[in-house]
């Protein structure tokens, strides 16, 4: 939970903070690569840190994720200029990327199978409490302290946590005798960089999506999956076990994850600019109306945890999805006569849909995934929840501005006109919905989970033997 709040915490207090960042650094648009790149590290390493901790351990790798990201937000909070702080979000987002790989999958070895939704629903609620404390404490620090203390305050927590985990986590079971596939790590963390860099570029003014670059990086993003995926068939030991995604419940439960996030995403994108340029509401009235999603999560997610060891997580994740595609087909009829009352409760239904969602959706593909490959198949499921924020962001984007200039042009006004803008949100809301609505299906078609041997230290006797 340590890990989990301040890694949430710190992605959404850098957000806040990014206009005095570019002020007092220069730094120009340019500004968007201290995102961007914490972004495309944590992503692209996920899987290449769940197969370690799978090879080193849980606890050994979960406790060095915490050094390297402390280091990182000590070297950030020092930075002298814009790259400098660039190249130590880097070190930050490795160090995250162990914490959110490995995170789920000590939960795993910690709990039993019926015990674990309710321990996912906890950790829930983490999420949402560090979605929702970063633009308020980030707000704080910014006033009193100055950008560097978001960074700073990441030490004394990150610290704290370090103590504990070294104190209470367990020697978690090891793969031992098996070589670390290096030629499909590569291959996996070249292809996703270039995937999503591509995927971030798309949907901007300066480059488009038939902008040679970003055709070139999509390109040679997908090759390199396409190649990865190739290896992986044939090599004695990948790095990612493709034998995991035969397992139906496991395989439905990260498509079901993935098909939400990528409308969570949609919505993170697109909402923030309905309520300031079309409802004309400032940004600091914006963010409290934009904090009843992960304040309904936070009280939800336990309650879902709950449920899913008394509810089959079939119908439990499936009914949750449907909640959430009724909360995006309701702002899909979004109006510039909305009141804040108009959105809140919208942004609760979605969220109270997913918080009923989430947790079982977790714990079934944690249950259905073997004890051996637990590390990788939590790094997989963290990896599809970034992997749909950026693509979902994509879809959004493409949606609305394609519907909103195609309206244009045939109505000849501006793309900026209220009448434009208000369809192309109405299309990327019913695109959201449609996303919501496959992912209810794909969840419902899941088969019935049966747990692996949790037994970590009988798994470790039996993996170590030669």
């Amino acid at each position: 939970m340590f890990g989990t709040f301040m890694s949430t915490l710190d992605s959404s207090i850098v957000n806040i903070a990014l206009p005095t960042i570019r002020r007092e650094l220069g730094a120009g648009d340019s500004v968007e690569w201290i995102v961007l790149c914490y972004l495309l590290t944590t992503t692209s390493t996920l899987l290449i840190m769940g197969k370690l901790s799978d090879w080193v351990g849980r606890r050994t790798l979960y406790i060095t994720g915490f050094c390297v990201f402390v280091l990182g937000s000590l070297l950030c909070g020092l930075a002298w200029n814009l790259w400098s702080l660039v190249g130590f979000r880097v070190v930050q987002g490795l160090g995250a990327s162990m914490i959110f790989a490995v995170g789920p999958a000590i939960i795993g070895d910690t709990f039993a199978p019926q015990e674990r939704g309710q321990a996912m629903g906890l950790m829930g609620s983490i999420v949402a409490a560090g979605s929702s404390a970063g633009p308020v404490i980030g707000g704080f620090l910014l006033g009193k302290f100055g950008w560097s203390s978001i960074f700073f305050v990441n030490v004394p927590i990150g610290l704290l946590a370090i103590w504990r985990a070294w104190t209470i986590l367990p020697e978690s079971p090891k793969v031992t005798g098996q070589r670390f596939d290096l030629v499909g790590a590569g291959l996996f963390l070249f292809g996703v960089i270039s995937l999503l860099t591509g995927l971030d570029f798309g949907p901007e003014p300066l480059y488009g999506w038939d902008h040679p670059l970003v055709v070139t990086l999509l390109s040679i993003g997908t090759v390199l999956l396409v190649l990865f995926l190739l290896w992986e068939m044939r090599v004695r030991e990948p790095m990612l076990q493709l034998s995991l995604f035969r397992i139906r419940p496991y395989t439905a439960a990260i498509l079901a994850a993935f098909c939400g996030f990528l409308a969570s995403g949609g919505n993170l994108f697109v909402i923030p600019f309905f309520l300031q340029q079309l409802l004309g509401l400032p940004p600091e009235r914006a963010g409290l109306i934009l904090l009843a999603g992960p304040l309904t999560l936070s009280l939800v997610a336990p309650l879902g945890g709950y449920l899913s060891s008394r509810i089959s997580t079939r119908w439990l994740s499936s009914f949750g999805l449907l909640i959430t595609a009724g909360g995006y087909i309701a702002f899909s009829f979004l109006a510039v006569d909305w009141t804040w009352q108009d959105v809140i409760w919208r942004s609760s239904l979605v969220s109270l849909g997913f918080g009923l969602f989430q947790s079982p959706n977790s714990s079934s593909a944690l249950n259905a995934a073997p004890v051996a490959q637990r590390g990788i198949a939590s790094s997989m499921i963290a990896f599809m929840r970034n992997l749909g924020f950026v693509v979902g962001i994509a879809i959004a984007a493409a949606v609305w501005y394609s519907t909103r200039n195609r309206w244009a042009l045939a109505n000849d006004a501006s793309p900026e006109s209220t009448a434009a803008q208000l369809l192309g949100m109405h299309y990327a809301y019913l695109t959201m919905s449609g996303l919501v609505l496959t992912g209810a299906l794909i969840s419902f078609t899941r088969g019935r989970t049966t747990p692996p041997v949790s037994n970590p230290v009988q798994l470790e006797n039996t993996i170590s033997k030669p």
